[in-house]
């Protein structure tokens, strides 16, 4: 009788779970071997349903635009520029510029990387059809010089079929479970200021772990940092570096060779 009763509670999660659209990003990574099929807004339309724009807007905040007008803003601090309510916003509190108290209500899902139970992993997972969003929570230093588990998120947007993942404030290397829940990341925004974040070693350790094929830098103080990063990291990667803010990425556009482009944070302004 103990065992049914504890059957019947659980019903409902396990219906849940099973509802729960699965990540193709981690479908393809857990399946060495497994070819996968390459398919073929703010600004002007995009080409197809499989193109995305990213948008560098400030320190590490991107804006993530999908053809069919979906709009998300990574480690959203309240203000992005001269831009319609997004639909979808993530945070993480290591650093209020990384985060708002206050988000715009009218703001339809705000995804905090950080849960209200202190020490637990957050678990978002919000399907909205054209993209799934998902966190994989991390830790965090504290202020004592200890860490707070769990503290913080790095995100994965899945749309288009690209994997893009958002390390956010990360501070410490990913463990074994840690990558196998992000999974294959066929772009990442990656922290390179080299000390606040991870330091530069750590940096190079996890992104050439990751070897996904777009790197975008974020989070860095200055050329100096900027070209610090870059001189690391010129043995295994391409470096590409655009005059603009933004970028178009699709499955069929990835670089042959895991190639990182510079972009040049710009608030959102109104489009020409």
């Amino acid at each position: 009788m103990r065992c049914l009763l504890v059957l019947l509670f659980l019903l409902p999660t396990l219906a849940q779970a099973q509802d729960r659209r699965a990540s193709h990003c981690i479908a393809v990574a857990a399946a060495p071997g497994i070819e996968y099929l390459h398919r073929a807004a703010y600004r002007a339309p995009l080409p197809d349903d499989f193109t995305v724009r990213l948008n560098y807007v400030d320190h590490a905040m991107f804006l993530i635009e999908t053809a069919g007008g979906l709009r998300a803003i990574t480690d959203y601090s309240g203000f992005a520029g001269a831009i319609d309510t997004p639909d979808i916003v993530t945070m993480n509190r290591a650093h209020i510029t990384h985060w708002t108290p206050d988000p715009d209500p009218a703001i339809r899902h705000v995804l905090p990387g950080w849960s209200d139970r202190v020490g637990e992993p957050v678990g978002h997972h919000l399907d909205l059809g054209e993209m799934l969003v998902r966190s994989v929570s991390t830790d965090i230093r504290s202020r004592d010089g200890g860490f707070e588990e769990n503290g913080n998120s790095i995100f994965v947007f899945e749309v288009g079929g690209l994997c893009i993942g958002h390390l956010g404030h990360l501070h410490h290397e990913p463990d074994a479970e840690t990558y196998a829940a992000l999974g294959r990341l066929d772009v990442v925004m990656a922290p390179v200021d080299g000390g606040l974040t991870l330091d530069r070693p750590t940096l190079k350790r996890v992104l050439d772990r990751l070897r996904s094929s777009v790197v975008i830098p974020m989070h860095w103080w200055g050329q100096g940092s900027l070209d610090r990063f870059l001189a690391d990291m010129s043995d295994s990667f391409d470096v590409e570096v655009r005059p603009a803010s933004h970028m178009e990425v699709s499955l069929r556009s990835l670089p042959s060779r895991p190639t990182i482009v510079v972009l040049r944070p710009a608030f959102l302004s109104e489009p020409e």
